[in-house]
């Protein structure tokens, strides 16, 4: 069983290798014996791993003895693409999807815009290019962006260490899972050294196959006595191609200045057109303002009239509200005034009532106390019996007493005295008590008669005044009467006077109709005037874009005299310079040589380390400091 891994063949237990030989090169060395126990993936994954160290070795040399950037039909870099491609898809996973199986290496180099911010650039131009239709393509053109933006070692050094992630597309054999993809992302740190300008969108990724040529890593004699004619061959074509692109990149120049010129011929006349159209349109709105003007006066001359006719007709008719109204207002007036006397008299009864009233209830209360008064006289005369009845009952133990001791006789004799003196004191203040009471008793019956006769008088005044008060109830419901015809009266007067501010209201806005209407005609006044400063503002433009034609056909003739100038550069051999044109000073392996893009010189590092965009590449390339200062010069001087 024969199976093809990637440039190297293998039969059963034998495997084919590449042996360096003694002359530098590589010979095809015998098959030898495996043992037994070696696993096929860590031998795929080494051979890969020499495979990718002689093909960044022979790019990094190639392209350092090219000396200048390197183009996507260079063979090394084409052979190392193929190398990382193979690579990457060592131990993919293999997808199912609803027609068929997927083995691609986009999806982990899509990865790399989440793990690294500055991929997000490459990713989205990738997407963007048009004619890229299958994931292998898109993988393709990302590793081309990756090399030119020498950062594909940063990339991919991103990928190996997100292990988890890339379990996702690899298998656990797989090589960017092992060693040797870090050890391959190392080497690729080395070509950070390299320049390419690689061209992506006219090429055809999709379909270009990927095989291993072996023959540039084998070295022949013939190959060894031909590198001098090919060093020399290279650098005339390469001053060739040099002249050729100075006199693409000025032919597009002066070819795209001239399509400017017919853009602005275009403009302009466009420009003439609108500036017509804009004069018409002032015409049409001037004599629109006019007809606006006479009907305007025709309106405010009506509204005038209508107004005096109207002012005329509501003074008459407020003249005759004025006299009803007075007459209205001193028969109100009037019944006013006997209300407020009748209303006057009403309360003086009442006060009358309340004081008599008042009156009645004090002498009630001092009945009452009367009363309390009586009781409590009654009640000490009880009182005073019974300490009567005891002073009796004391004598009689005292007669007792008497009897059966005589010297106590004189003391109770004196006692006895003042017993008598306490009496008779007892028996006068009961006297005069009673005769308070018949005093009391007599004055409760006058005040009772008294009373009797007062009732009899206030009964008599309040059957008179409740007569009076029917009275004036009359009279209320007649005046009630009158000021109902009143408040008709008022609201007829009322109804008119609504109808007369519906008129005045009808006239404010026709008024603000007018007032609306000089408001449009000073609107369509600004109108006119903005369009006029338009039209001066296009004017000067015209004025503006013809001094600019002027000038971009001055700039015309300076890029053609720049034009013959430069096809008098030529493109300075690498042996031709051993010094520095600017600071003189030898180059070495430490002190490089550096190629000028604008001049073709050759300059150390610290006097070419400036970039800018040439008409040659649109990207900024490498020029010395004395191009430097005088392309900068010749940009200020192009600018207004």
């Amino acid at each position: 069983m024969t199976f093809q891994v990637w440039g190297w063949r293998r039969e059963a237990s034998q495997l084919w290798a590449w042996v360096p030989d003694a002359e530098g090169g590589r010979r095809a060395a015998m098959p030898r014996r495996t043992p037994a126990t070696k696993d096929p993936t860590a031998v795929e994954r080494a051979n890969l791993l020499n495979m990718a160290k002689l093909s960044i070795k022979g790019l990094i040399e190639s392209a350092l003895s090219f000396g200048r950037t390197l183009d996507s039909d260079y063979p090394p870099l084409q052979q190392f693409f193929v190398v990382m491609e193979h690579c990457l898809k060592h131990g993919l996973k293999v997808r199912k999807s609803f027609l068929s199986y997927n083995k691609t290496i986009w999806g982990p180099l899509e990865l790399v815009e989440k793990l690294y911010p500055e991929a997000e650039e490459i990713g989205a131009s990738v997407r963007d290019l048009p004619g890229l239709k299958t994931p292998l393509g898109r993988a393709r053109a990302w590793l081309r962006l990756a090399l030119m933006q020498k950062k594909m070692a940063d990339y991919l050094r991103c990928l190996i260490i997100q292990r988890d992630l890339l379990s996702e597309f690899y298998e656990y054999h797989a090589l960017m899972m092992e060693e040797e993809g870090a050890v391959i992302v190392g080497l690729l740190v080395g070509l950070n050294v390299i320049d390419a300008n690689l061209c992506v969108k006219g090429e055809d990724l999709d379909s270009q196959v990927g095989v291993i040529d072996f023959s540039m890593y084998l070295k022949n004699e013939e190959d060894i006595g031909n590198k001098e004619r090919n060093v020399q061959i290279a650098a005339i074509l390469d001053q060739k191609n040099y002249v050729e692109e100075l006199n693409r990149q000025l032919n597009s120049t002066v070819s795209s200045l001239h399509s400017r010129v017919d853009s602005l011929e275009k403009s302009n006349t466009k420009l003439i057109e609108e500036l017509a159209i804009a004069k018409n349109n002032i015409i049409k709105l001037q004599e629109e303002n006019h007809q606006l003007r006479s009907e305007n006066k025709l309106i405010l001359m009506k509204t005038q009239q209508h107004l005096e006719v109207t002012k005329v007709d509501v003074e008459t008719e407020l003249q005759t509200y004025k006299h009803s109204r007075q007459g209205l207002d001193e028969m109100y007036n009037e019944a006013r005034r006997q209300l407020r006397d009748e209303s006057q008299l009403r309360q003086d009864v009442e006060n009358e009532l309340a004081v008599q009233v008042s009156m009645k209830h004090e002498i009630e209360l001092a009945m009452k106390l009367l009363e309390k008064d009586i009781h409590e006289k009654q009640d000490t005369l009880i009182g005073l019996r019974q300490q009567l009845e005891e002073v009796k009952a004391i004598n009689i133990e005292m007669y007792q007493k008497l009897q059966g001791s005589e010297a106590d006789l004189k003391e109770k004799n004196e006692i006895t005295a003042r017993l008598e003196e306490k009496t008779n004191k007892i028996t006068a203040a009961m006297r005069q008590l009673e005769q308070r009471l018949q005093q009391a008793e007599k004055a409760q019956m006058d005040t009772e008669d008294e009373d009797k006769k007062y009732l009899q008088e206030c009964q008599s005044k309040f059957d008179g005044l409740q007569k009076q008060i029917s009275q004036k109830e009359k009279q209320l419901v007649q005046l009630e009467t009158d000021l109902k015809i009143e408040k008709e009266w008022r609201q007829t007067l009322q109804e008119d006077l609504q109808k007369e501010k519906d008129t005045l209201s009808h006239l404010r806005n026709e008024t603000q109709q007018i007032i609306s209407l000089k408001k449009e005609f000073l609107h369509l006044q600004d109108e006119n005037h903005q369009l006029k400063k338009i039209y001066h503002e296009q004017e000067q433009a015209l004025q503006e874009l013809g001094n600019k034609l002027s000038e971009s056909k001055l700039k015309i003739e300076d890029i053609k005299e720049a034009n013959k100038a430069l096809q008098g550069l030529v493109w300075l051999k690498d042996k031709e310079a051993t010094h520095c044109k600017l600071c003189e000073k030898e180059f070495s392996l430490s002190k490089r040589k550096h190629h000028c893009r604008n001049c073709g010189e050759i300059f150390c590092n610290a006097c070419s380390d400036n970039e800018l965009p040439l008409p040659s590449s649109p990207k900024p390339v490498r020029v010395c400091d004395s191009c430097h200062a005088l392309l900068i010069q010749r940009c200020s001087s192009n600018l207004p």
